[in-house]
């Protein structure tokens, strides 16, 4: 029996808590809460495993970046932040730190659950069955493994986000191909979502300083200006 995933809603609203935590259950997913990033520590060390991370960016004590900030650099976990103030920059600022996705407040639960299946899909680790006979992709001195999601150079291990790595996955597997913003962002996402959504730029910069020599002048993954972004696996060597 596949296992049901287990999502943690971390949030000072006891009354959002409790009816996300009541949707969730009744959408067949393990749902669990707390208030605060001090409860979040507690139930991450003494509870059950957890799949996903539903963030409130506005708390009292420590707020929702630096929450999440800790989880990427500690667990690793992906994270859905949702915010009321639904500022670009506070958006931006999150998903430069990791964060899976973001969801202005306020918003319809069941585009929540659209948006933590997408998270979960992505994050799923690949079985080998499914990835048989192409279980590494290369490029240059990188490699990355399809089944544990990681990246290394050079035989050193890269620190990779969720996120990072699907974009990474879907340029390897369209090598020389100029792919628009609106074409990543449906085989990375694949629902509904806003057109001047700019999370693909941020997930390219990001990328972009973990395997450019020179990420202001990048050989891998190139601007094609007014249409796209082209992945070149031989980093130009063979321009």
């Amino acid at each position: 029996m596949q296992p049901i995933e287990h999502i943690l809603i971390v949030d000072d609203d006891a009354d959002l808590r409790r009816l996300l935590t009541r949707y969730l259950q009744g959408q067949g997913l393990r749902a669990s809460s707390v208030e605060g990033g001090e409860a979040m520590d507690r139930f991450l060390d003494r509870s059950d495993p957890v799949d996903l991370v539903i963030l409130d960016l506005s708390m009292p004590g420590e707020d929702g970046l630096s929450i999440a900030r800790r989880l990427k650099a500690s667990r690793a976990l992906p994270i859905i932040i949702l915010s009321a103030r639904g500022d670009e920059v506070d958006r931006i600022v999150g998903l430069e730190i990791g964060a899976d996705d973001y969801l202005p407040k306020p918003f319809n639960p069941r585009e929540l659950l659209a948006r933590i299946r997408a998270v979960l899909r992505r994050t799923a680790v690949t079985t080998p069955a499914r990835e048989a006979g192409k279980q590494v992709k290369t490029f240059g001195p990188f490699r990355l493994d399809v089944e544990s999601q990681t990246l290394s150079c050079n035989g050193e291990q890269l620190q990779i986000t969720s996120g990072e790595y699907d974009l990474l996955k879907i340029f390897l597997e369209h090598p020389h191909r100029v792919l628009d913003r609106d074409q990543l962002l449906d085989l990375l996402k694949g629902y509904d979502r806003n057109p001047f959504d700019r999370s693909v730029d941020v997930r390219v910069t990001r990328l972009r300083k973990k395997i450019e020599q020179n990420p202001a002048e990048p050989d891998y993954i190139r601007t094609i200006w007014g249409k796209g972004y082209l992945f070149d696996p031989t980093g130009g060597t063979e321009s």
